[in-house]
């Protein structure tokens, strides 16, 4: 792998006024466009109610941006929840190694890239932290040439699940458990889902909130899965997701951990008519039921023995394309016994296996 040039280490940040649509900077004339210029791509359940700037809460959301110079600035809104609480962002120019940064006002001008070779080089922004850490809003990018995007990657792949799926407690390059903010070891960009999809050549949406269950959550959430599968920004069940909008091939569920051992009956009757809300928005869709990475000896032999009947159930009644994966061991060196980087890449190679075995990809 390239090493990350110095000049991609570089990062200033200034309250930006986006009137001005051009400056002066790296003897570039740089221009202004907005978040809503049809050279940008946006993958994932982004709210486009301010065209100029939408809005994205889910982790692993991302934008896609071709341009001609030799620097970059995008401009990022937080919605900062909580007085203090900042999104942490995954940064990719041409893709060199990710650099992960973290907000720092209510917005924020951030150079991503100086110094570059003066011809074309692709960004890419990804958030993440998760929808209970707030939005963040793409206001913007500044550079002297906004160019045409290939087209998307054909393949689409969904992977629902909690904090597992959204990259909780994973990332402790930085910060170490038990240290800053509970969400300070987020990193969407390298958990499980976006390795899979990044390998198997797809886009990707992660619809996943941590301590979401199936019927029961934990920490005192209000909210289950069934219950905000539809919405833009799950944690708070609301604005509505037009599932019309994106259509995956493959969709892995990975939920139970936060139910935890709970009564089978009403555990598999209320996944059962999950994966019939989901088969009905994707008729065509591969679906996997995940057992969790992280559950221990007494919760994993119960979810396999309950994913083992549902699927049997489900095939039974004439939906042949919805099967049942379990990790080879047990991942949970991370903080809270989450998986850490490392455990990630490790269940994203099993993934990866086994939807090109189904797949054929």
């Amino acid at each position: 792998m390239k090493l990350v040039p110095v000049l991609l280490l570089v990062f200033c940040r200034i309250v930006c006024s986006y009137t001005a649509v051009a400056a002066s900077l790296y003897n570039e004339t740089m221009v202004f466009y907005a978040g809503d210029h049809p050279y940008l791509q946006y993958t994932g359940r982004i709210d486009f109610t301010e065209p100029e700037k939408p809005r994205a809460w889910a982790p692993g959301v991302y934008m896609q941006a071709k341009f001609r110079g030799t620097s970059c600035q995008v401009i990022i809104e937080d919605e900062i929840l909580y007085g203090n609480t900042h999104n942490y962002l995954e940064i990719i120019v041409d893709n060199w190694n990710p650099i992960r940064i973290q907000t720092k006002g209510k917005t924020d001008t951030i150079q991503v890239a100086q110094g570059l070779p003066d011809r074309e080089h692709i960004i890419t922004i990804c958030k993440n932290t998760e929808s209970g850490i707030g939005y963040i809003a793409f206001a913007g990018i500044i550079c002297k040439q906004l160019l045409p995007l290939p087209p998307k990657l054909f393949r689409k792949m969904e992977f629902i699940g909690n904090s597992i799926t959204c990259g909780s407690g994973m990332d402790l390059s930085v910060i170490p458990c038990d240290k800053g903010q509970w969400y300070d070891q987020h990193n969407a960009w390298l958990s499980y889902g976006p390795i899979t999809a990044r390998t198997l050549g797809a886009q990707w949406h992660l619809s996943a909130v941590s301590g979401i269950g199936l019927i029961r959550s934990c920490c005192n959430m209000n909210i289950t899965m069934p219950q905000v599968y539809d919405k833009i920004n799950m944690r708070a069940d609301s604005v509505a997701w037009n599932s019309n909008d994106y259509h995956p091939d493959v969709i892995t569920v990975c939920l139970g951990q936060n139910d935890g051992v709970v009564d089978s009956v009403a555990f598999c009757s209320a996944y059962v008519q999950f994966l019939e809300k989901i088969r009905a928005y994707h008729p065509k869709a591969t679906i996997i039921c995940l057992a969790s990475p992280m559950a221990n000896t007494t919760l994993n032999p119960v979810l396999q023995n309950y994913l083992t009947g549902i699927v049997s159930y489900m095939n039974n009644k004439g939906d042949k394309k919805i099967s049942s994966y379990f990790f080879k061991k047990r991942y949970a060196n991370g903080c809270g016994e989450h998986p850490d980087l490392k455990e990630h890449q490790q269940i994203a190679q099993e993934l990866i296996a086994y939807v090109r075995k189904v797949m054929k990809w």
